[in-house]
């Protein structure tokens, strides 16, 4: 069963599902995918705010400003909406400058609120006054969400991030119903649509937990060295690959990773690849990192492998030289050189300048 509430009584954020096409025909609307951390935004009726993220650990103290501009915008009716945070910087968004923003230290994170502010991005309202709005059409709750954000003072997000207002601000997200203006959208890879288009329903009810819209991603294919892996939970097979790339010097770099197998191919791989272990891999470059204050107590070691083996994978798009989510396997490249697999295989990517520890 979906999870149907987050942190107390709030409602799990609605999903996507991929598709490699975008859906058009009548009742379909279009809306960019927002590249940053997914949160669910609740003021309360003394103007209190929080922001909870999608499996429920608070995000407001890593950004208290945006929990001011949330509790000093007028407007006091008490409001629950789904949203995103993102990192706008001139013409892009940088998840790379976001990610720094999650730091332990209150005093870090009161002087990153001022050095890299954050966007909070409202997309949906689920509910405002103590009552609900979930089971309300997409278009009745667009409706309302307007409304709520003209009494607010929230601008409407442009079409281009060139003319985003400088964080840290509150916008609500734009929406279309013309799929010529959502592939336009598309199109801008590196600006408004960088990591996709969503597609919903209009007279769809908001699903908490289910993956009820559609996403459609940029897809490019790679060739990536297999540097290491990640056993599985339960240890007998591979939890993921470890992918690769040779920057100009001949250092191979940690760019991302793939995990996208059956239970007895994860198994059956793990077999093949326990002859390969040891070797240099990816020392001297950058290297898989360990735990952090996401990682939630999960297992991060990885198991060095020789770098002789090569893998056709999928990835969205790749930035700051690594791979930006999980990357899809397609299959085993034979015929390749793991040392012709450099990054001159994706248009302006480039190797880290030197190793990031940790990363």
């Amino acid at each position: 069963m979906p999870k149907r509430t987050i942190a107390g009584d709030l409602p799990a954020p609605m999903l996507a599902k991929v598709q490699p096409e975008m859906p058009v025909g009548d009742g379909w609307t279009y809306e960019p995918k927002w590249d940053g951390f997914r949160t669910i935004v609740a003021v309360d009726a003394d103007g209190r705010a929080q922001l909870a993220s999608r499996d429920g650990r608070p995000l407001g103290r890593y950004f208290p400003e945006v929990i001011a501009l949330l509790e000093a915008a007028g407007g006091r009716t008490s409001f629950v909406a789904d949203a995103e945070i993102v990192r706008i910087a001139p013409g892009r968004m940088d998840f790379e400058e976001l990610q720094l923003r999650l730091h332990p230290a209150e005093s870090r994170v009161r002087k990153l609120a001022g050095e890299i502010p954050a966007t909070l991005i409202v997309f949906d309202l689920l509910g405002e006054a103590g009552g609900s709005f979930t089971g309300l059409p997409l278009g009745e709750r667009r409706s309302r969400l307007l409304a709520q954000g003209s009494a607010r003072g929230w601008q409407l997000a442009p079409g281009s991030l060139e003319h985003v207002p400088a964080a840290p601000t509150v916008l609500v997200g734009p929406s279309t119903e013309d799929p010529d203006v959502a592939r336009a959208w598309f199109a801008d890879d590196a600006g408004i649509g960088q990591d996709g288009i969503i597609a919903k329903r209009a007279d769809q009810p908001y699903l908490s937990g289910e993956r009820g819209w559609v996403k459609v991603k940029h897809r490019t294919t790679l060739d990536c060295v297999i540097g290491g892996y990640r056993l599985s939970k339960a240890g007998d097979g591979i939890g993921a690959l470890l992918l690769g790339l040779y920057g100009d010097d001949g250092t191979l770099h940690y760019v991302g990773h793939t995990s996208s197998f059956k239970a007895k191919e994860r198994r059956e791989m793990l077999e093949v690849l326990r002859p390969l272990e040891g070797g240099e891999s990816f020392e001297g470059g950058r290297a898989p990192g360990g735990q952090s204050r996401w990682s939630a107590g999960k297992d991060t070691a990885w198991v060095a492998l020789e770098p002789v083996l090569v893998a056709e994978v999928t990835i969205d798009r790749m930035q700051y030289g690594r791979v930006r989510h999980a990357a899809t396997f397609v299959r085993w490249r034979d015929d390749r050189d793991p040392r012709t697999c450099t990054f001159d295989q994706v248009p302006g990517a480039e190797a880290p300048a030197w190793p990031e520890a940790g990363t």
